[in-house]
């Protein structure tokens, strides 16, 4: 099974999910955003998939303190270059597998998920 797992290393959430993987012996891959960044079209294909409305990080400090230019008007492409541009507005992590994608970290999910 290839797993993806992207987020930000020092972020408390992906650090449980990455120990909930290594518990399981499930080995994956890490995107860390905060050095190879966020691809537009990845982004898109996520939003086409989960939804912006679930792959936005709308509660973090980054987001919060973003112009509100940036924050009104959102939709799917606009919510698209604001996590581009500023990863750490998206939710994270964010995982992908053979199945599908899983957003956020919650332990029913991946386990039925992932196993």
């Amino acid at each position: 099974m290839t797993i993806t797992l992207y987020g930000i290393p020092n972020c408390d959430t992906v650090k449980k999910a990455r120990a909930w993987l290594d518990a399981r012996g499930l080995a994956y891959a890490f995107h860390d955003y905060k050095k190879l960044g966020a691809d537009p079209v990845k982004l898109r294909s996520w939003c086409e998939q989960a939804g912006w409305e679930k792959l936005l990080n709308r509660a973090g400090t980054t987001f919060r303190k973003l112009p509100e230019a940036d924050k009104a008007g959102l939709d799917s492409a606009k919510a698209v270059q604001v996590m581009a541009a500023n990863p750490s507005c998206i939710k994270r992590p964010v995982v992908e597998h053979p199945g599908g994608l899983l957003i956020g970290f919650k332990e029913p999910e991946w386990a039925a998920a992932l196993g």
